[in-house]
């Protein structure tokens, strides 16, 4: 089995046949929705206090990692309203006149849906300003000492940003939601859930065991067990009968490269990297990239988010340091192991006392 993994490990959309595929699989309802409990909950009661005043509901801002749900989430909120939803994106939108085009073109009480709100331009973030406060356009007519401003009033509507940024919205913007949601990654239940229902709908026979084995390395996303699930349900067509049993499964992630903790080989990489280049760290990022051929970027939101969720990377001011789990789960597999540069007992924490050393 050839597949790139690390996309497979992404909680990025990839391609049109992953929007397709993931479309079929998006629950349709809160009642459908798993997991995020707590958002769930606070969501339908403002969904239910606008539906029953007949209003457009605050504006939501949704933020969290890749794969969580939030563009789900996004068109949950136009059906449980009852209303059409408009999909775009940050980058998208390059323009002022392109934001109002879509505004205009809004019904009474639309969700739009603007995915990486946090990579709009200024110029289309401060056109968003009245339009989210007062369901109105300002715009500039003519040029010089004869422009002037006319104001267009707008239909309400409901704005749900999405981002996996939050720190990068401006202050402004943010202070526009009403309502604001974190998600969180996904427990091992849930996860065993979504893999049920999504089988279900694929029409995949699937035992339990295989269930919890691919949950398992699915690294708290729900797009990322979906994924999976499809790859394991191939390899049992072509090696198997079909039903994707615990030994197939794990035979099948095998080949994908896919360790019991959920590492692909480029995760492996990176920590065998820190142990045997720089004897478990601490080691900058930058030194890390060029070793390893790889973005800084790539390194700080692909890879470490996991490495740290485990506690097999610490970050410290001196830099990374892979920690004894992680040097455990290495030599589990077969690393050769040198000895660290400094123990992780040796690293002081960042809220010890400084010692003053005795006259």
């Amino acid at each position: 089995m050839v597949d790139d993994v690390s996309r497979i490990l992404s909680g990025d959309l990839e391609d049109e046949q992953d929007l397709v595929i993931e479309g079929s699989l998006r629950p349709r309802s809160l009642a459908e929705y798993i997991g995020q409990a707590e958002v769930k909950a606070n969501l339908s009661v403002l969904l239910q206090a606008a539906k029953a005043r007949g209003e457009a509901s605050d504006h939501i801002l949704l933020y969290g990692p890749p794969g969580l749900g939030k563009t789900t989430l996004a068109t949950i909120v136009a059906r449980e309203l009852g209303v059409n939803v408009r999909y775009t994106s940050g980058p998208a939108i390059e323009r002022a006149g392109d934001l109002a085009a879509i505004l205009t073109s809004l019904d009474e009480r639309d969700v739009l849906f603007i995915d990486e709100v946090h990579r709009l331009n200024r110029a289309v973030e401060e056109i968003l300003y009245p339009a989210m406060e007062d369901y109105a356009l300002d715009v500039m007519i003519g040029k010089g000492p004869s422009a002037r401003s006319l104001r267009l009033n707008l239909k309400p509507f409901t704005l749900v940003g999405a981002t996996t940024r939050a720190g990068r919205i401006s202050s402004p913007l943010r202070d526009r939601f009403g309502a604001t949601y974190r998600l969180d990654f996904y427990t091992e239940d849930e996860l065993a859930q979504i893999i049920d229902r999504s089988a279900e709908i694929l029409g995949v026979s699937i035992d339990a065991a295989a269930t919890r084995a691919i949950a398992r390395r699915g690294r708290g996303t729900p797009r990322i067990v979906n994924r999976l699930l499809k790859r394991v349900r191939d390899y049992a067509q072509v090696h198997g009968d079909g039903r994707v049993h615990e030994a197939s499964a794990r035979e099948a992630m095998r080949q994908l490269e896919i360790d019991d903790e959920g590492l692909d080989s480029a995760d492996r990489k990176l920590l065998a990297a820190v142990v045997q280049k720089f004897a478990s760290g601490p080691v900058g990022v930058s030194a890390l990239a060029a070793v390893l051929s790889e973005e800084t970027d790539t390194i700080e939101d692909v890879h470490e988010p996991f490495l740290l969720r485990l506690g097999f990377m610490d970050r410290t001011p001196q830099g990374r340091v892979v920690t004894d789990l992680g040097r455990a789960h290495l030599a589990a597999l077969g690393y050769e192991i040198p000895p660290p540069r400094r123990s992780d007992g040796g690293m002081p924490s960042l809220w010890d006392e400084p010692q003053v050393p005795e006259a």
